[in-house]
């Protein structure tokens, strides 16, 4: 095993100086048309990362070389036209909705012309899902493409079709990279211009970052089965595989350092954390628990129902263990971490104060508890300890700290997509009312209308994470892309209104594919 990953090590380093040594060479006879499509290849096959020289190359070719009407190709494809706007929007670039009028009739709507065009129509719903708010233009497109790729998407081919029936559940801007990727290789394999040293490379960096995962898997599940024996709460969710599947969607790639086994440890505590919260603790354990967790002191455990003192204790060890991971000029970020997660503890502590006296908060009540208590600003910290010297206290850390309006829309999109799976599945009697449910008795609506509206407020969240990704200091840009991530794989968690963390069958077939299965070479 060892000496295949040596080998497919050296061969992926090969090839990446030979794809670089071909697109410099041939970049400067490259169209807007060719360039936008091999950003978007390296994209999709999972291989970006090695390549930022080559695609921030490749997004100022296209930027300066403004496409005009001439340009049949690029003037007269709406696949090409939609594939430009939606990179250029995801790589934080502003470019007006304005550039799919031509593809309008005299009366404003889009031209039948184009419904016969599956390739077109995927991308201009993809693209239109990069709208920020306000933008009533891009609701017209996604209406019109979903209606048309819905009436066709049993008469296309392979590997439209599954493209097409993936875009439908979940539209490319808001679906993992990694699970992108895991089906795109294959895919790309059947166009006819595909790119053989593309392809490689990328059957070769999936695998090798499935090595990877496999061992990280292999510790994370050897750390989790020791910590949840010793802490003894049965009534808890025993899930690290469903965790680490989570994480996967956050941070595929191998740079990243400790991060990924940072999150899904955090990850795994918090979640005993908010379990008892949730199910099993009375109302007075609730407090001395909180309590002890606000102090951060082993000394103050003898407090607790002896039943939570391991749980508190193996919290705080592990913590410090975090913090001897980090080095000497980084360990000032395990202040944010410790206080953001406290902050959890406290709302989670919140929650219950508001179910034990049976109260009914406002809906801005309950987004303001709700947002602290999603967990995605807490586990965004923690993500961000492992990062290098990117992550400055400045620039990363405080700003995450204040939970800015980007932190705050990431969180919604989490917690409302929570809140509709569990409105539709049920809840346990201890927990506080949902968004639906506040939503639902605050403007006196039916439970289908609450849906809805709850609905409407989540996709606009997802346009605020489009605004803020344009808006945002480009320094920040690393941090972003956490939340966005994190964001992203919770549309996967809670597709369809399932929770497949509470309920791991759910992710059964994904996690088999993921970390079970290898691209052939």
């Amino acid at each position: 095993m060892q000496r295949s990953e040596e080998r497919m090590r050296e061969r992926v380093e090969q090839l990446k100086g030979k794809v670089r040594e071909v697109f410099h060479a041939s970049m400067d006879a490259m169209s807007v048309a060719e360039l936008v499509t091999y950003v978007d290849t390296l994209e999709r096959l999972g291989i970006d990362n090695h390549f930022h020289d080559v695609i921030d190359a490749a997004l100022n070719r296209i930027l300066s070389d403004e496409p005009v009407e001439s340009d049949d190709v690029f003037s007269n494809s709406l696949h090409i036209v939609a594939l430009r706007f939606r990179l250029l929007r995801q790589h934080g670039i502003w470019v007006s909705a304005d550039v799919f009028d031509k593809f309008r009739d005299e009366t404003g709507s889009f031209s039948s012309s184009i419904c016969s065009d599956p390739r077109g129509l995927l991308s201009l719903y993809n693209a239109a899902h990069m709208a920020v708010p306000g933008e009533v233009a891009l609701d017209d497109a996604i209406t019109f493409a979903r209606g048309h790729l819905e009436a066709i998407k049993g008469k296309i081919k392979s590997p439209q079709a599954e493209q097409v029936s993936r875009g439908l559940d979940i539209a490319l801007p808001r679906f993992t990279r990694r699970l992108e990727t895991m089906h795109y290789i294959s895919e790309y394999e059947q166009e006819e211009a595909h790119n053989s040293l593309l392809l490689e490379l990328a059957r070769l960096n999936f695998n090798l970052v499935r090595t990877l995962h496999l061992k990280e898997l292999k510790a994370l599940s050897i750390w989790w089965r020791d910590l949840y024996d010793t802490v003894k709460l049965p009534y808890a969710r025993d899930r690290m595989v469903e965790i680490y599947f989570w994480t996967c969607g956050m941070l595929h790639e191998e740079e990243y350092s400790h991060s990924p086994l940072l999150f899904a440890k955090t990850f795994g505590m918090v979640s005993l954390l908010d379990d008892t919260f949730d199910v099993h603790a009375t109302f007075e354990e609730c407090h001395k628990l909180n309590e002890a967790m606000q102090r951060w002191d082993e000394s103050v455990a003898p407090t607790l129902p002896e039943y939570l003192r391991m749980l508190y204790i193996k919290t705080l060890r592990n913590f410090k263990e975090f913090e001897d991971m980090l080095e000497s000029n980084k360990k000032y970020r395990m202040s944010y971490a410790k206080n953001a997660y406290k902050l959890s503890s406290q709302n989670y502590l919140n929650e219950q104060i508001w179910s034990n006296q049976k109260y009914q908060p406002s809906f801005k009540e309950h987004e303001e508890v709700s947002i602290m208590s999603s967990g995605l600003p807490m586990l965004t910290i923690v993500t961000l300890l492992g990062f290098g010297d990117v992550a400055t206290q400045e620039t990363f850390f405080e700003w995450v700290s204040s939970v800015p309006k980007m932190v705050r829309a990431g969180s919604q999109v989490t917690r409302f997509l929570n809140d509709l799976s569990s409105f539709k599945l049920g809840k346990h009697k201890k927990d506080m009312p949902s968004a639906v449910e506040t939503y639902m008795i605050e403007n006196s609506l039916t439970e289908e209308e609450a849906v809805e509206a709850v609905a409407a407020l989540l996709e606009n969240r997802w346009r605020i994470l489009n605004q803020e990704n344009i808006d945002i200091n480009r320094t920040l840009l690393p941090a972003a892309q956490v939340v966005v991530n994190m964001a992203r794989t919770n549309e996967i968690i809670y597709l369809h209104g399932r929770d497949a963390y509470t309920f791991g069958d759910d992710l059964k077939d994904l996690v088999t594919r993921l970390f079970l299965q290898e691209v052939p070479l």
